[in-house]
């Protein structure tokens, strides 16, 4: 099944345009890309069972920790760099944020938004959220870092980002009013700052 997110993010690419995705899992979006758009498509992942299934599909993916940063990148390598629901997983936030910025002439982010509602009245009730935007326990989540959109959009200027267009979403459904509160998962287009 197709992750709500995939065919947002695929209107921001231009056919035939060169996209990096980093964290890419299973090499899902990327292949999406490629069939949709014609992408050049190249992915950036650690785990070895996703780096396996990359392959399987004829997927370009180095495998490298995001953690060490995109250093073998040169500047605006790419028309386009995916952070795809990874940024919640990442130690080093701003670093790779200011790196997928500087590898790629945009940079799309999406996360789950920890602001939603639901997650909301788990904590007042006394629980951490699960739900399908934050599918895990407490216990076994490879979330470090739980953020909202207002968290993001706080963060973006500082490392360098310029926001250029936003969509939230709740179970597939574009979210407009009261994003922070009623959306899910939330969805940037953004480049460096000038």
């Amino acid at each position: 099944m197709m992750r709500s997110d995939f065919s947002a993010i695929a209107k921001w690419i231009e056919p035939n345009s060169q996209v990096l995705d980093v964290g890419c899992g299973d090499g899902s979006l990327l292949k999406y890309l490629k069939d949709a758009k014609g992408a050049h498509v190249y992915g950036v992942e650690l785990a070895d069972d996703k780096v396996l299934a990359c392959a399987q599909k004829n997927l370009n993916v180095i495998q490298q920790d995001l953690e060490g940063g995109l250093a073998l990148f040169e500047d605006d390598s790419f028309d386009t760099v995916i952070l795809s629901q990874t940024l919640q997983t990442i130690h080093q936030t701003a670093r790779i944020l200011s790196e997928i910025a500087r590898v790629g002439k945009e940079c799309i982010v999406s996360f789950p938004n920890f602001g939603h509602w639901s997650h909301r009245a788990a904590v007042i009730s006394g629980r951490m959220p699960v739900s399908k935007s934050l599918p895990y326990q407490w216990y076994d989540t490879p979330n470090v870092r739980v953020l909202t959109i207002a968290d993001f959009e706080a963060l973006a200027p500082a490392v360098g980002l310029e926001l250029l267009d936003r969509v939230v979403l709740h179970e597939g459904e574009i979210i407009q009013f009261l994003p922070n509160l009623r959306g899910s998962l939330a969805i940037y287009r953004a480049r460096r700052a000038k």
